[in-house]
């Protein structure tokens, strides 16, 4: 281990904030303006009186940097800022003392103040100099008229530096926060879909892979008369299906990892077109605006996973009417035909602030998603008449036809 020097221990103090640096930058300010009164001492003003107003504008140096936040912190810079700025305007009216030192402290100070201190006294501190130029007694030679208008100058646009670097570092400070709180939820939204995804193939895909797998394995062990090759095949069939199953429960772990470990897994079963009245019924309740659901044709039993993403169309449909067009109308129809399920969602809402139609986040892009996996296809736009309509059509296959009929919730 290299033993430390003093120069390495001294650029640590640095990094670590070297605390004492406010109080060194005022004790050299000081002596400075010291020296400069003690030359320029020519007996027509106290020597006493000059040097107190010297140490009165470099002295609040030390305690300029009080971080905002701390107890008075605020309060603290204020007061020092004031101070320095009484002392100065003192030097420079009545005595003509002001020395370079002072100027520079001065500067510093009504700096600090506009960027630590109370904004109404950073605002307010340069008027005194700026009234100082501009009325200044009659008979004020050019040389001082001059020094008082570049003092009053500078001594605004210090104040307005501080100002303007406290006004960005808030911006700075909000967007940051805003951005922090945006990607928390999209953290939150995506550990959510995650799970629901994870979820859905759990309940969908791989229980479709699982009755491969038994099939397979049922048709080779009860077909009379297979011959061994077709015995093979079914055996490399349910091999391939548990396989598929495995590498499939490998995904649902990652996904339900990313999840989160802590999520309480709903063991309820997956919704489907069945629920889709109890669906409209809550979101009526929770919007109080007219809903219908309509379905018409021939109900028919159809793959668990279109009835899936029909339910999960209406279900985001639904949340966004509530979002942007709350107390709109909304009609959902279900329409059976004999290849096709077609679903229509429409709201009578104000077509640029409607729900359905309002794409500055991710919900239409994941209902034209959600279609496309169940071999279906999704429009969205306004509708005639005023509103936005969303229209998805899927292929089915009957498989347990009902009475035909048209119900209406």
């Amino acid at each position: 281990m290299k033993p430390t020097t003093p120069l390495r221990g001294l650029l640590r103090r640095r990094a670590g904030g070297f605390p004492e640096g406010p109080v060194v930058a005022a004790a050299l300010l000081a002596l400075a303006a010291a020296g400069e009164v003690l030359l320029r001492a020519d007996g027509r003003i106290p020597l006493p009186l000059t040097l107190s107003l010297a140490l009165g504008t470099t002295a609040p140096v030390a305690v300029l940097a009080a971080p905002q936040r701390s107890p008075g912190g605020e309060r603290i810079v204020g007061a020092a800022a004031l101070t320095a700025g009484a002392a100065g305007l003192l030097s420079l009216t009545p005595f003509h003392v002001l020395t370079a030192a002072g100027f520079g402290a001065l500067l510093h100070a009504l700096h600090r103040a506009g960027r630590r201190g109370p904004k109404v006294l950073a605002a307010l501190l340069p008027l005194p100099f700026v009234a100082y130029a501009v009325g200044a007694p009659e008979g004020t030679d050019t040389r001082s008229r001059f020094l008082a208008a570049l003092i009053a100058a500078c001594a605004a646009a210090a104040a307005g530096t501080g100002l303007a670097r406290r006004a960005r570092d808030a911006a700075l400070a909000h967007s940051a926060t805003e951005r922090a709180i945006a990607d928390t939820l999209l953290e939150h939204a995506a550990r959510g879909e995650r799970a629901r995804i994870a979820r859905e193939l759990h309940d969908v895909v791989a229980h479709h892979i699982s009755m491969i797998a038994v099939q397979a394995e049922t048709a080779r062990l009860t077909t009379p008369g297979l011959p061994p090759a077709g015995a093979e095949r079914f055996l490399a069939i349910g091999d391939t299906a548990r396989t598929a199953l495995t590498e499939m429960r490998r995904l649902l772990g990652v996904l339900r990892e990313d999840a989160g470990h802590d999520a309480v897994p709903d063991r309820r079963p997956q919704p489907g077109i069945e629920q889709l009245a109890d669906l409209v019924d809550e979101a009526r309740d929770a919007s109080g605006g007219a809903l219908r659901l309509i379905v018409e044709g021939p109900m028919r039993s159809l793959d668990p996973g279109v009835e899936l993403t029909a339910y999960r169309i209406v279900q985001e449909a639904l949340t966004n009417t509530r979002r942007h067009a709350p107390g709109a109308a909304v009609d959902v129809e279900l329409r059976y035909g004999n290849d096709a399920l077609r679903l229509r969602v429409r709201d009578n809402g104000p077509s640029p602030h409607s729900c359905a139609g309002h794409d500055s986040g991710h919900g239409l892009l994941g209902m034209r998603e959600r279609a496309a996996m169940a071999g279906g296809t999704l429009r969205a736009g306004p509708a005639r008449g005023g509103g936005f309509l969303i229209e998805a059509t899927f292929p089915v296959e009957a498989t347990f036809p009902v009475p035909p009929g048209e119900r209406a919730a």
